[in-house]
């Protein structure tokens, strides 16, 4: 009978605590877009203007939170890859 050989792989526990803060960024990422789209529409009303602030800070509040999704991730791979 041969011995069966497992291979035991070592996690960082602050990779973990990392990980886990990406759960969190689907709240941030739907309080940011509401916050910046009430804002926008208070600006909206205030101003007169069509739904064009209301849309640029929702749009803006979108993308910025996916630009610190993707670099967060960056960071991690690089982590991970060492």
């Amino acid at each position: 009978m041969s011995a069966i050989k497992r291979r035991i792989y070592r996690v960082n526990p602050e990779l973990f605590r990392e990980i886990i803060m990406f759960s969190a960024w689907g709240f941030a990422l739907a309080l940011a877009s509401f916050l910046f789209l009430w804002i926008g529409k208070l600006l909206d009303d205030l101003l007169g203007t069509s739904p064009k602030f209301m849309l640029g800070l929702f749009s803006l509040a979108i993308i910025g939170c996916f630009v610190e999704l993707y670099q967060g991730t960056l960071k991690i791979l690089k982590k991970i890859s060492r």
